[in-house]
């Protein structure tokens, strides 16, 4: 068994590891952006899946990677976990959908509300204790979903017609461009910035780099949020103007 994720904030990488600690079963993890990932892939043939939805829909970063390595899928056993800051419908439907298409067994699906990680625009903003108990809710709901997958009973979150329904009429009709391609909104106050160099480590497009002791982008961003959550002087906004609240999956652990 492999883990696989796409994670912002290490909400699905969290997810991911909980999941494989309750499975009681020895598993590597990978991130889609490590060298290794597709000759790992390569040598397993039960995956377990899990990404961050945005708008209803797959980050860009992550429908390349599937379709890059398209002949990776075929006849793998695959379990989808979605986490999410709002109701998304079929996030692991969507996911699975694509896996599917390349030949991919998929073997049931999860959905975990997760704390946003939006961190530059007000809605959906929650309290410390809130997020905490968010995360609390979501680590008994996989400890359910692994003890279903071990007696045979995979759970189907956003597996089926009715939830793909409800992805679309929920936000992925409505915001389809925003993860169409990748976003050159990234913006970087040089003013602020001290060129420490955190947002480039942590990109996983490698779509900042340091230039006369400052930030600056590139243009091709995929909306996973590291930079904006990890920069200490605050100085990168994606979707709003400034900084409303930082956070990372162990601020609430």
């Amino acid at each position: 068994m492999l883990g696989i994720y796409f994670s912002g904030t290490g909400n699905s990488r969290y997810a991911l590891e909980t999941f494989l600690r309750h499975f009681h079963k020895p598993a590597e993890t990978v991130a889609i952006e490590d060298k290794s990932a597709a000759k790992l892939i390569r040598q397993h043939q039960e995956l377990i899946f899990s990404y961050s939805v945005q708008y209803s829909n797959i980050p860009k970063m992550l429908k390349d990677f599937i379709d890059q390595n398209s002949r990776l899928w075929n006849g793998k056993k695959i379990f989808v976990i979605a986490t999410m800051g709002l109701f998304s419908g079929d996030g692991a439907g969507i996911l699975a959908r694509r896996l599917k298409r390349y030949g991919a067994h998929i073997t049931g699906g999860l959905h975990l509300k997760m704390p946003d990680s939006i961190s530059d625009v007000k809605a959906l903003k929650r309290p410390l204790e809130q997020n905490k108990l968010l995360v609390r809710k979501a680590e008994k709901k996989i400890a359910h979903a692994a003890e279903r997958i071990k007696h045979g009973k995979a759970p189907q979150d956003g597996i089926g017609w009715l939830p793909h329904l409800a992805g679309l009429l929920g936000q992925r009709l409505y915001f389809f461009g925003e993860t169409k391609r990748y976003s050159d909104k990234l913006k970087v106050n040089s003013q602020i910035c001290i060129g420490c160099g955190r947002c480039a480590s942590f990109c996983p497009m490698g779509n900042i780099r340091i230039e006369n002791g400052k930030a600056k982008a590139y243009g091709k961003c995929t909306m996973c949020y590291r930079c904006v959550n990890s920069c200490p002087k605050q100085a990168i906004t994606l979707l709003g103007k400034k900084v409303v609240s930082q956070g990372t999956i162990e601020t609430y652990l």
